[in-house]
């Protein structure tokens, strides 16, 4: 009988101590399957928005314009990165909803350095300056608005309704076309999964 009240207090704290590595495990296991389940669906299992075009495999369309800030633009000056180009306008729902990923896409390509793709936005004809300013002063943004006053782009590009984005590798040929909102971590994983294919930086 008294080995048996000798057992009982060494019992509980072995308890104690053992419930923080299950608790660790059980997140570690949680956190691991989480991230299986984010990477199948966001571009190596589920790639239900990315879809076809007659573009795939081919040079980007050599188009030119003008960004939001006056800036020229040329497309074909951007080869030797990786680029994505994003269509939108701002009145478009999804477009918005989209937008705070796109952030987040931008600040993780900002982190590779030199080796991060570029976005660049595409505005559809409707917009004003005025109202592109408007809408990335209250939602944030940075990046280049590229104005498609007489809808070139989306004509060069065959987008009818946006938001679109398109990932182009350095050597100016395009490589994916997704229709529809994206988020930040599809976007990255797609843009890598086609560095890893095609062997770019």
């Amino acid at each position: 009988m008294s080995d048996e009240q000798d057992a009982v207090p060494t019992a509980a704290p072995r308890k104690r101590r053992v419930a923080p590595y299950v608790s660790l495990a059980v997140a570690l296991v949680l956190g691991s399957l989480f991230w299986v389940l984010a990477a199948s669906k966001s571009g190596t299992g589920d790639t239900s928005g990315v879809v076809d075009s007659p573009l795939i495999g081919r040079a980007a369309p050599p188009v030119v314009g003008t960004t939001a800030a006056g800036d020229p633009f040329d497309l074909s000056r951007r080869k030797g990165s990786w680029v994505v180009v994003n269509f939108f306008n701002s009145r478009c729902g999804p477009c918005k909803a989209e937008h705070p990923q796109l952030i987040e896409f931008v600040a993780q390509q900002a982190s590779l350095g030199a080796d991060g793709a570029e976005l660049y936005a595409i505005d559809q004809p409707m917009d004003t300056v005025e109202e592109i300013n408007a809408f990335f002063a209250e939602r944030g943004g940075d990046w280049p608005v590229v104005l498609d006053e007489d809808g070139v782009f989306s004509v060069a590009f065959g987008v009818a309704q946006v938001p679109e984005t398109f990932i182009i590798d350095p050597d100016g040929i395009v490589r994916v076309r997704w229709a529809g909102p994206i988020d930040s971590v599809t976007l990255a994983l797609l843009v890598q999964e086609q560095r890893n294919i095609y062997g770019l930086q």
